[in-house]
């Protein structure tokens, strides 16, 4: 996973309700190193759209993107070690992040960016949401759970470690440790 630049880092992925946020600032913590969430780069307009129920577009996507992927550069070229809890659900989104690392090349997947996918079954994910959106926790509705379903793309070439995100914080955190300690 490393590079010229020393830095590395490790995004949390999948859809809504999976534990993102959770297991990433439990990871960053144990790493002892930044923790960057990509809900707080979306822009105001993508966070009322999702509010309302309605799906973001690729023109809403690509350029939040975009800035996360700036975010990731920074921590990367710095040298430094980051964790991103980032949706990521698809191919091309992961190679807008991928493209942080400077010295990446294009469909290899030798890079400083590696993704955790957290996995869970609808009616899990439907479960958690309902209940953040009584508790007034988030922006996204469980009604674009589906949404974001049917845009998870998962290829297996890519190397991307898939957990149970059934389990409890604490295992899914070791979990990954324990991959990342046989992949650094």
């Amino acid at each position: 996973m490393a590079s010229g630049h020393g830095g590395k880092a490790v995004v949390i992925m999948g859809v809504c309700g999976a534990g993102k946020s959770t297991t990433g600032e439990m990871l960053a913590n144990v790493f002892n190193c930044d923790f960057i969430d990509a809900d707080d780069f979306h822009p105001q307009s993508n966070k009322e759209k999702m509010r309302q129920g309605i799906p973001l577009s690729e023109e809403d996507r690509i350029p939040w993107l975009e800035v996360i992927r700036g975010a990731l550069m920074e921590v990367l070229t710095s040298g430094k070690t980051g964790v991103l809890a980032c949706s990521s659900l698809q191919k091309q989104y992961r190679e807008i992040l991928r493209s942080a690392d400077p010295n990446y090349q294009y469909g290899s997947y030798a890079c400083s960016v590696m993704f955790v996918l957290l996995d869970a079954s609808v009616e899990v994910l439907s479960e958690r949401l309902n209940r953040r959106a009584a508790e007034g926790k988030h922006f996204m509705p469980a009604n674009l759970l589906q949404s974001q379903l049917e845009l998870l793309q998962i290829d297996e070439c890519e190397g991307i470690l898939k957990v149970d995100a059934t389990l409890n914080p604490q295992e899914i955190v070791k979990s990954i440790q324990e991959f990342l300690s046989r992949s650094l």
